[in-house]
């Protein structure tokens, strides 16, 4: 690590609606040092669709990569020949916008002469946590909950290797807290929106089901494909009836079913495999609930838990700044110039060579 402190690392972040750009700076002690994390999101843009629109996004991110990576430096206090190494989310997500990316990362890394990692979001979303509360202890278990992944993850090293131990069957997290919210009239994206009402809602009026928690079923995998449709036949029912909806308690009740599963059994996972770190990240771990819940569950269990601000937690550039630090401390090789964009990157691949 000596020979390599004060390396400044640069990441690009593109696979939905944002384009992040993040600079670390690795230092002596072998923490990284955050320096900028500049974000230009689309989501607007995305709104009056309900939903992120690949094609928009892809546009957006031509149109803000140049403008975010200047702003990033300048925050930063860094040229072009600070720069040791670049970063880049080369999966999974939306084709295009991964191509953005893996193209904008590949042009400035050859343009500086300086290596190229192509890196797995999944893992940047873990690595990020490092920039706020120091070194991953490990083993660690990892809780990721998005848009478009429920993963839980046992990480032993940042470099190296990652044990999925459960994942999603259908809707993730993320997504269910947007269906939902176009289903109660709530703007896109839902995630905020249904915290937001949910405050003022009573989270045990509507008993909504828990996805996969009978015996014989998955003990770390996830489901909210079936949660998401048992409260639009609640509020189908309602609306037959001619009852009022009663927004709020219904975006507590099925916000608590959301976060009363992802806790269950990620506490579940930790006690089982012996593990006493747990890090929560992904865009759904801004959510005050599930924040709150983790945290008395795993003060129950003597689970350690490390949740990064909520800034951190969504999609941006940092995280794969912070993962391509840590692959450049521990002398992981470079990725090769041909990389694709791979939008099913499987998350043991932290690394793409």
């Amino acid at each position: 690590m000596s020979a390599l402190a004060g390396a400044v690392v640069l990441g690009i972040e593109t696979s939905c609606d944002e384009t992040g750009v993040g600079v670390v700076r690795l230092r002596a002690d072998g923490h990284v040092e955050l320096l900028a994390d500049e974000v230009a999101s689309s989501v607007d843009e995305h709104a009056r669709f309900g939903g992120v629109v690949p094609e928009v996004a892809s546009r957006a991110h031509l149109e803000a990569m140049v403008p975010t990576v200047r702003r990033a430096m300048e925050v930063a206090g860094v040229r072009p020949s600070d720069v040791d190494a670049v970063a880049v989310t080369a999966g999974p997500g939306l084709a295009g916008a991964l191509l953005v990316g893996v193209a904008a990362a590949k042009a400035y890394a050859t343009a500086w002469g300086v290596p190229l990692y192509g890196v797995n979001h999944l893992s940047a979303h873990v690595a990020v946590d490092t920039l706020e509360h120091g070194p991953l202890p490990g083993p660690a278990l990892a809780l990721l909950v998005s848009g478009g992944h429920s993963s839980l993850l046992e990480v032993a090293d940042l470099a190296g290797p990652v044990n999925q131990l459960g994942a999603t069957i259908d809707d993730a997290a993320g997504e269910a807290f947007d269906k939902v919210a176009r289903l109660l009239g709530l703007p896109f994206p839902g995630g905020p929106h249904i915290d937001r009402v949910a405050r003022e809602g009573d989270p045990d009026a509507i008993a909504f089901p828990r996805g996969l928690t009978g015996p014989h079923d998955p003990a770390y995998d996830f489901s909210f494909s079936g949660l998401k449709t048992a409260v639009a036949r609640w509020v189908e029912a309602a609306e037959r009836a001619g009852r009022s909806v009663p927004v709020a308690d219904v975006a507590a009740s099925f916000q608590e079913a959301v976060v009363d599963v992802l806790t269950a059994k990620t506490v579940r996972a930790a006690r089982e495999r012996g593990v006493d770190h747990l890090i929560i990240g992904g865009g759904v771990a801004a959510n005050s609930r599930l924040r709150w819940m983790a945290e008395q569950r795993c003060a129950d269990a003597g689970i350690t838990l490390r949740v990064p601000r909520p800034k951190l937690c969504t999609d941006n550039g940092a995280m794969v700044a912070a993962l391509g630090a840590h692959l450049l401390a521990a002398g992981v090789e470079q990725s090769s110039w041909d990389i694709p964009a791979d939008p099913g990157l499987h998350v043991s691949e932290i690394v793409m060579p």
